[in-house]
Order: C-alpha cells, then sequence, then structure tokens
C-alpha cells in the first residue's frame, strides 16, 4: 500500500486532527508544478482513515489532471473531512481546519465540494485567506460545473450520433445533488428523456415533478434503458460489475472518479464502443469559476470557458480514435504534456 501512495507522486498530505472541534480532516498537495494546488473540500462519514485517505489522494490528483488539461494556472489538492454533514459540522470546526489550510503558505486553495456549503466556506476565511467560492463573491460553482458537463455531453453526443441534439435521448442521471439538478434543469429543456436516483428521497421527488423524470431505485439506474449514463455522485461506478448491466452508448456525468479502475475499464468501454467523456475534464466547470474568483474573472468569461468543454472534449475523441487509446488515457496524455512543460520552464 506504502508503494502505490508514493506512485500517486504527491508533494504533500497533511493530517488534521484537533480534539476540541471534532477535527479529523486530510489535506492532499499533489502537484504545483502549473500554480498553486486547487481543489475542494468534501465532508463525509468514511467507513475509515484508510478509505478517506485513498478518496482524498486520488481526488487531488485527478485535480491536477483537470487543471491541467484546462490550461488554468494552477495545481492540483483536495481535501476531505471526516465525519456527518448534517450533524458534525460547527463554525469551530471550519475555523480549525482553515487554520491547517493556513499553515500550507498558499500552496492549497480550498472551496466548496461535496458536504460542504459557500457558509461553511466564510467559517473557514475567518482563518485563512486561502479559499475561494464565498458568497457574496462566484460563491456556488455547481450552475458553472453543471454546465460544463452538459457540454461535454453534447459533444459525446455529437461525436456518437452524429448530431449533438439531446431531444428525445434517454439520460439516466445518478445524484440529484447541486450539480445534478442543474444539469436537469438544462437537459430538461432540450427534451431529453430522464431518469433518476438518489438516496436523498425529498430531492428525487422534487426533481421528479420539476424535471418529468421517471424514478428508480439505486441500485436498479444501471438496468434502465438509455443513451447516456451521467453519474452525478460519488465515484468508481463504471466498474466489473455495472459495465454488464448498462446499455448506453455514451458516460458522461459530473462524479469524479468515475472508472474503479482506469487500465481495466477505460479499456472495457472502449472495446464495447461506449464513449467515455472524461470525468475530470467535463466536470472542470466548477474549478474555472473558482479560478474566475482567485483572478477576478468576469461571470461571463467563466461561461464562455466552460462552454469550451465542448471543443477540447472533441479534441480528446479525435486524439482517441487517431491513437486507438481509451478516451481517459488521451485526455491524460495532453494533461501530461502539459505538466511536463511547465515542470521544465519551472527548471530554467
Amino acid at each position: 500500500m506504502e508503494q502505490d501512495f508514493y506512485n500517486m507522486g504527491h508533494e504533500r498530505i497533511l493530517i488534521c486532527q484537533d480534539d476540541a472541534t471534532g477535527l479529523k480532516a486530510i489535506v492532499a498537495v499533489h502537484s504545483t508544478v502549473c500554480g498553486p494546488a486547487l481543489g475542494g473540500t468534501r465532508m463525509w462519514n468514511y467507513a475509515s482513515s484508510a478509505d478517506a485517505l485513498i478518496d482524498v489522494m486520488r481526488l487531488s490528483r485527478g485535480m491536477t489532471y483537470k487543471n491541467a488539461i484546462s490550461g488554468l494556472n494552477l495545481g492540483g489538492g483536495k481535501a476531505v473531512i471526516i465525519g456527518d454533514s448534517k450533524t458534525q459540522k460547527s463554525p469551530e470546526l471550519f475555523r480549525k481546519f482553515g487554520e491547517f489550510i493556513d499553515s500550507l503558505n498558499g500552496s492549497y486553495i480550498t472551496a466548496e465540494d461535496v458536504g460542504i456549503s459557500p457558509e461553511d466556506m466564510m467559517h473557514v476565511a475567518e482563518s485563512t485567506k486561502h479559499v475561494t467560492g464565498l458568497p457574496g463573491k462566484k460563491g456556488d460553482p455547481s450552475p458553472v460545473t453543471a454546465y460544463g458537463v452538459y457540454m461535454g455531453m453534447k459533444a459525446a453526443a455529437k461525436y456518437q450520433f452524429g448530431n449533438d441534439n439531446l431531444n428525445g435521448k434517454k439520460i439516466a442521471v445518478q445524484g440529484i445533488g447541486h450539480v445534478g439538478e442543474y444539469l436537469l434543469n438544462y437537459l430538461h429543456k432540450e427534451g431529453a428523456l430522464l431518469t433518476i436516483t438518489d438516496i436523498n428521497q425529498d430531492a428525487l421527488k422534487s426533481a421528479a415533478e420539476k424535471y418529468n423524470c421517471s424514478v428508480v431505485n439505486p441500485d436498479d439506474i444501471y438496468d434502465v434503458d438509455m443513451d447516456i449514463y451521467a453519474p452525478c455522485a460519488l465515484g468508481a461506478t463504471v466498474n466489473d460489475e455495472t459495465i454488464k448491466k448498462m446499455n448506453c452508448s455514451i458516460i458522461a456525468g459530473a462524479a469524479n472518479n468515475q472508472l474503479k479502475n482506469e487500465d481495466i475499464h477505460g479499456v472495457e468501454l472502449m472495446n464495447k464502443g461506449v464513449l467515455y467523456a472524461p470525468d475530470y475534464l467535463i466536470n472542470a466547470g466548477g474549478v474555472m469559476n473558482c479560478y474566475a474568483e482567485v483572478h477576478d474573472i468576469s461571470t461571463e468569461k467563466v461561461m464562455d470557458m466552460a462552454q469550451d468543454i465542448y471543443n477540447t472534449t472533441l479534441k480528446i475523441f479525435e486524439l482517441s480514435s487517431e491513437q486507438n487509446i481509451p478516451t481517459y488515457l488521451a485526455a491524460n496524455r495532453i494533461a501530461e504534456e502539459r505538466l511536463k512543460k511547465e515542470a521544465a520552464n519551472n527548471a530554467k
């Protein structure tokens, strides 16, 4: 296990613990080659600290690739707070977390992610300036994330079906959180036929009524008749078991680390003729929003940046076809080329 950790190439991992506030957190700085590491903080009730460590390491590495392929002058980092976001939050906990962030001297900039709100980030900001996604500024990045995913999905439809019109396309959306619901709004307006699932029954009921969706139990989402599978919850939902069930032509969603094992499941999807839109590419709208807050870029410009995900996604598909490699690997290679270039420039 230790060798796997080192092989992921992280620069720094910070364990954060404070008995007075109950804080248990991990900050992973994967790379600062392209700039300070930026990535959100996730609050989740992990089964073990080892699970939390693995998750934050994978997520932070994904942020490095996301920021690199998006052309942003940012590195990759991520943080996780271990705990129940519904019962264990407190202003004191977030202020203490901010102190740990501040100890990294700007090498990591945080923002909200799963289980964290812009209001929570306000408490973090009481202890450090290295935080973005604050109310009154760019705020919640979810709308921009959803728009980028929507653009990536349309690019996938263009490449796979010859037309990017999603009217009448059967789309299964897994996870109706902030990003998932914004995505539903775009898809509903275009006339897609929607099937949804979530563990939150209230969110399901509300979304089903608002966007005219069919509802299925979480375990049944893989079996529905669908053209496009949009995972918008947690990662690793594309795996040995689910690939056997799914009959989709496209996978394009907002979740991070959708492929449980890139080397295995990326190749398997390619062999089955399923077009996978690399997650860290099409869900990059959120980090673009945070980048815009740091650099005082207008909302209109941010939406233009997210819209360009469409063109980048098509380039990835073309490279995948030309080199006969899975789409995730095509995306990785473009990101790695940028990282090598920046590393060489930094060494001069």
